[in-house]
């Protein structure tokens, strides 16, 4: 079982009576990599990491780790799985390293295993200076980190964290961010966020969820350009003022355009090109067929943001014409 993607998901479907909280959907994680599911709350997201760590059963659907299917064989899925839900269920009354060896008994390993693997995953998350203390004393950031050495203690090949960074501080964030790629190194890491910057930071490649479906599936760095042709283009020119904004209002291709004084003569133009549309060529075609003086010409890189928000613009677009 030791070939092949570490996750596979196929047709998978979840429904809470007549609302389909994950309608159909299928993809795959390949072993090594760092994969975010992107979508709003209530976009599905927690609902298949439920289902992908056997918290949760599908309506329909097939779903396998590491060659192992979810529904007929949990007991193998579980031993190569380490989950840290949105909510950690710690026993806030326990001491850090008394927790940990709870859990890792739990998790099947033997008495010198677990102290052996305890000491690891405290190294590895930054906890040996609180690993005496009681865990309902911690902040926020280092009762993360103790959920996330739960998840580590067992040696999983892949663990799944379900909004990782949510409610902590920027520079737990960081802590919390490097750790995660430190884990990418060795295991596959699927993570939950509706935090666009994060999964951009984090992650190798994104899933985009919107209401229970699957937008975009690509590489972190690949989204921005599929959609590279649309990205505002910004031009900064000296002419007069009226002239400039007629050229923009005869170019075909601007959706819109705003245009602002800049320093000196120069007036700097915000274009947003309609869809499939580089205005870049367009633009610099007739500043120079007018004889203007053209001092700046580029193009905005997209951001996930930028992106999800097109992505479900489109989608409630032809809901509405689907009416």
């Amino acid at each position: 079982m030791s070939d092949g993607p570490m996750i596979q998901v196929q047709r998978l479907s979840k429904w809470y009576g007549a609302h389909a909280a994950v309608d159909e959907v299928s993809f795959e994680v390949g072993r090594g990599e760092i994969v975010g599911l992107l979508g709003p709350n209530g976009a599905g997201k927690s609902t298949i990491l439920r289902v992908l760590a056997g918290y949760l059963p599908a309506t329909s659907g097939t779903v396998r780790v590491a060659g192992f299917d979810v529904f007929h064989q949990p007991n193998q899925v579980r031993r190569r799985i380490g989950y840290m839900p949105e909510t950690n269920p710690l026993h806030l009354e326990m001491r850090v390293r008394e927790y940990l060896k709870f859990r890792g008994r739990l998790k099947g390993l033997g008495w010198r295993g677990s102290r052996e693997r305890v000491e690891a995953v405290l190294d590895q998350c930054g906890l040996i200076e609180v690993s005496a203390k009681i865990i309902g004393t911690l902040s926020k950031g280092y009762r993360q980190r103790v959920g996330l050495a739960d998840a580590l203690v067992h040696e999983p090949s892949l663990i799944i964290l379900d909004e990782p960074t949510i409610g902590l501080d920027p520079h737990q964030i960081r802590a919390v961010r490097q750790l995660i790629k430190d884990l990418g190194r060795e295991r596959t890491v699927l993570l939950s966020s509706h935090i666009l910057p994060e999964v951009e930071m984090t992650c190798q490649r994104v899933l985009i969820l919107h209401r229970g479906k699957i937008l975009a599936d690509d590489a972190t760095q690949s989204l921005p350009r599929r959609l590279s042709a649309g990205g505002q283009v910004v031009a900064e020119i000296a002419a007069p003022p009226d002239q400039i904004r007629l050229c923009w209002e005869e170019l075909p291709g601007v959706e819109s355009y705003d245009v602002a004084p800049a320093d000196g003569e120069y007036w700097r133009c915000a274009l947003t090109p309609r869809p499939g549309v580089d205005l870049r060529p367009l633009v610099f075609e007739r500043v120079v067929r007018r004889g203007w003086t053209l001092r700046e010409l580029t193009h905005s890189r997209h951001s996930l943001e930028d992106i999800f928000v097109q992505l479900t613009r489109a989608t409630r677009e032809g809901e509405e014409e689907g009416r």
